[in-house]
């Protein structure tokens, strides 16, 4: 565990930049696996590793993004899901 020395809401102290990041494992054949591969190009998730039998995509983006990505590859085959959480900073030059 990583001790936390502060917290700051930056939903209350301006422009923010947010981002969460999930590794999706996804299992299967034929059909399934051609779509799954569409479906990461459309959200632009990478592929990290692949078998014969699976694809495991990283993804990044909004959490709502994440969460229609990782809906849509459980019709095609979801096996396991790993997220990292919202990870945020403050936009300008200013913000610390």
């Amino acid at each position: 565990l990583v001790p936390v020395h502060s917290v700051r809401d930056l939903t209350e102290s301006g422009p923010h930049v947010q981002r969460e990041l999930a590794l999706v494992k996804v299992a299967g054949k034929g059909e399934n696996r051609i779509e799954a591969m569409r479906l990461a190009d459309i959200y632009r998730a990478r592929v990290v590793d692949a078998t014969t039998d699976s694809f495991v995509f990283e993804i990044t983006g909004a959490p709502e993004k994440i969460e229609t990505f990782v809906g849509l590859m459980r019709e095609v085959g979801l096996v396991e899901v790993g997220r990292t959480g919202v990870v945020a900073i403050g936009r300008g030059p200013d913000t610390a």
